[in-house]
């Protein structure tokens, strides 16, 4: 009996892919239309999300006790990385710009004060 219940789902899915692309949006919209499939489906989704967000905590809290980064840790590390990175690139900016003050400064000699 199974062997015929496969079939029988190969059937449809060849006949769909048969028709094309239009089909498939038809006989979709058309289960969509149930009474009943929609509010099934949103449900689903909602659960389906939940359980992931479920699952995503408990694998954060087991790399937690194994001393392993989670991706929020590698995340965290990755935004202190690009702050450190700009003020170190301020820094250098601001290095750069006094050096070539120093370097004008020695460069041109100062005019003796005429005030004596």
């Amino acid at each position: 009996m199974a062997a015929k219940t496969s079939n029988h789902q190969g059937n449809v899915l060849q006949w769909l892919m048969e028709r094309g692309e239009e089909a498939i949006g038809q006989a979709i919209q058309d289960l969509l239309e149930r009474p009943g499939v929609s509010d099934g489906l949103s449900k689903m989704v909602q659960l389906a999300a939940k359980t992931k967000g479920r699952v995503d905590k408990n694998v954060e809290t087991v790399l937690h006790l194994m001393n392993v980064p989670s991706r929020a840790d590698y995340h965290k590390l990755l935004v202190k990385m690009e702050h450190l990175q700009g003020s170190l690139v301020n820094l250098n900016l601001k290095l750069d710009r006094l050096l070539a003050e120093q370097h004008q400064a020695k460069r041109s000699p100062r005019k003796p004060s005429t005030e004596e």
